[in-house]
């Protein structure tokens, strides 16, 4: 697309945005971009839309199909979530987002977890509520009670940011809007680690080698040195109620795009350069597709992809001062999906038939090759499906940091008919940097994938969408009273 022509084919001067000089009437609606058509890119499309009305022009550039890290794999003809698997019950965001699309809950089918150490289970899960209750009590005391009313308090906080945002109220920085929230405390808690934050409220140490380890290795392939606000959002997952989405949640992404019409461009964005028109920022769009490279120019610009060094080669031209290098790495982890026998004996079951568990959450201890592992349920759940009894051949998922040898396989499968390995950068490093990444890189240049150093999780991105869609609709239309504004709790209650 030659510039001056809009991705969509129409002509777009750089010079004729569709602005009035005057900065006061602008044009209703930006052209925008989106970079990125996994959950953000089109949450933020769908919110971009809702503020901004239907008349918005969206194009979002997405080369590998709509869904993202949502991904599923196939064995034996059916599908499985290969990541991304469970929603919180309390994601707001994400219930809305699958009442609006029609779409259901898929039906869930029960198993117990069990802890492993590498040589016992620490802790095994009964049928009976009273009984894991005791066990717990009898193992660590109150540290469980302790790790739970924490675990509350963080979660009570958190839920504000949908009253704010029902309100309209946007945040230009993730400290301003953990600030809105918890204060300082909550800043506070992207710096410090889980392990730190739970012993100070009386939580024991044995506690958290064995069970909070067990946890942030299953959810984020990582120890308890991750920060606390992480942690509190990863641990609030494993105690709370979960759900998935019937079909896949990747169903998710691709209803969103749908139902906003949006313009997809199978093109991977390589970069954006800043032109001005009349005085206002314009961002040209630089990609790469099949039919080769192209540029498209846009009043406003969303990127929801990873902007870290080791993620992407994504450039920024022209931009004064120069957009700054992201800091942080990413931590690899790797997902085996294998249809096969579960060697039990190696879990000290002699005999499969006895084996109870459905999920194993692993300890961080030095010679266990894998974090955690759990005999998955497909996508479609039918009335009449059953779980695989442990003598069975089943689908298991095997989430570790390396890819797994033959060995590993050998130890933990009797044998197996396929072994289908993704490997991804899934995860921030947690313990490898203390600031947050900016939300806002230039004018109407927002950047999303930020929030996923405060945590990471479906509904975080879901509110980092909204977040951004609400900041560039308040920027846009100059209502700074609906910015970083102070006090929102007592503002949002005179406003009831």
């Amino acid at each position: 697309v030659t510039p001056g022509v809009r991705a969509g084919g129409q002509l777009r001067p750089p010079a004729l945005s569709g602005r009035a000089a005057d900065p006061a009437a602008f044009a209703p609606s930006p052209p925008a971009a989106v970079v990125g058509g996994g959950l953000g890119g089109s949450a933020v499309a769908y919110f971009l839309q809702q503020h901004f009305g239907p008349q918005v022009q969206l194009d979002v550039y997405e080369p590998a199909g709509a869904g993202g890290r949502l991904a599923t794999v196939t064995v034996n003809k059916q599908q499985y979530e290969s990541r991304g698997a469970s929603i919180h019950a309390l994601s707001l965001h994400m219930q809305d987002f699958v009442k609006i699309l029609g779409l259901k809950h898929r039906r869930e089918v029960a198993g117990k977890s069990a802890i492993f150490s590498g040589e016992h289970f620490v802790l095994e899960e009964t049928d009976w509520y009273l009984l894991n209750l005791f066990r717990l009590w009898w193992h660590y005391g109150i540290s469980f009670l302790r790790l739970q009313m924490w675990v509350e308090e963080v979660m009570e906080k958190f839920m504000r940011i949908y009253k704010y945002q029902a309100h309209g109220y946007a945040f230009s920085s993730l400290e301003e809007l953990l600030r809105s929230l918890g204060g300082d405390a909550f800043v506070n808690m992207t710096q410090r680690s889980v392990a730190e934050s739970l012993l100070e409220v009386g939580v024991t140490q044995r506690f958290v080698d064995d069970v909070i380890a067990a946890v942030l290795r299953s959810s984020y392939g990582q120890s308890v040195l991750a920060p606390a606000f992480a942690g509190a959002m990863s641990l609030a997952g494993a105690q709370g109620s979960t759900w998935a989405v019937e079909g896949g949640n990747k169903l998710v992404c691709s209803g969103l795009l749908k139902l906003t019409k949006a313009n997809v461009i199978p093109a991977k964005v390589t970069g954006v350069s800043l032109h001005s028109s009349e005085g206002r920022a314009l961002y040209q769009v630089h990609y790469e597709g099949s039919e080769g490279q192209g540029s498209a120019f846009y009043d406003m610009v969303v990127v929801t992809t990873p902007l870290h060094p080791s993620r992407s080669n994504f450039t920024f031209e022209n931009f004064e001062p120069p957009i700054a290098d992201f800091p942080g790495a990413f931590q690899p982890s790797v997902t085996s999906v294998v249809h096969g026998y579960l060697n039990s004996s190696y879990f000290g079951f002699p005999d499969p038939k006895l084996f109870p568990f459905a999920s194993i959450l692993t300890t961080d201890t030095p010679d266990l090759f894998f974090n955690a592992m759990d005999n998955i349920c497909p996508v479609n759940i039918s009335s009449t499906f059953r779980r695989k009894q442990p003598q069975e051949a089943a689908v298991w998922r095997v989430l570790s940091q390396q890819p797994l040898d033959k060995q590993q396989l050998k130890t933990l499968f009797r044998s197996y008919y396929s072994v289908q390995v993704t490997e991804w950068q899934t995860y921030p490093r947690y313990d490898a940097t203390k600031s947050l990444p900016p939300i806002v890189l230039h004018e109407n240049l927002f950047y999303l994938s930020g929030m996923e150093w405060v945590a990471s999780s479906m509904e975080m991105i879901a509110v980092a969408a909204k977040n951004v869609a609400l900041l560039a609709y308040n920027r846009w239309h100059q209502d700074l009273e609906k910015i970083d504004q102070k006090d929102l709790m007592h503002k949002v209650k005179t406003e009831l």
